[in-house]
Parts: structure tokens; sequence; C-alpha cells
């Protein structure tokens, strides 16, 4: 049965069921890019002086 409070946007999507599902996604973009940017030697300080 299905709550009828729930919050969807205009279109339909059920907000709380996307933050869950977000939750458990894993790394966010941001943190995806600095972990690739450690691995490749880059920490964010020096990005932004090899910058030149």
């Amino acid at each position: 049965m299905q709550n009828k409070n729930k919050i969807k946007t205009v279109t339909g999507t059920d907000i709380d069921e996307v933050k869950r599902l977000n939750a458990q996604s894993g790394l966010s973009y941001n943190e995806a890019k600095v972990m690739l940017a450690e691995q490749k030697g880059f920490s964010s300080d020096k990005q932004r002086n090899n910058i030149n």
C-alpha cells in the first residue's frame, strides 16, 4: 500500500526514494574526482598550483 504523504516532484519522482538510493550508491561525483586525482599523484593543493 502506498503512503499518500510521499513527497514527489511535478513529474512524479519520489524524492525520499531518490535520496535513499543515492545514499546507497557509493561515491559522489566529487568524491570520485578526488580519489582519481590522488591515485594519479595529485592532491587538491597540488592541482591548484600546477595550473600554470
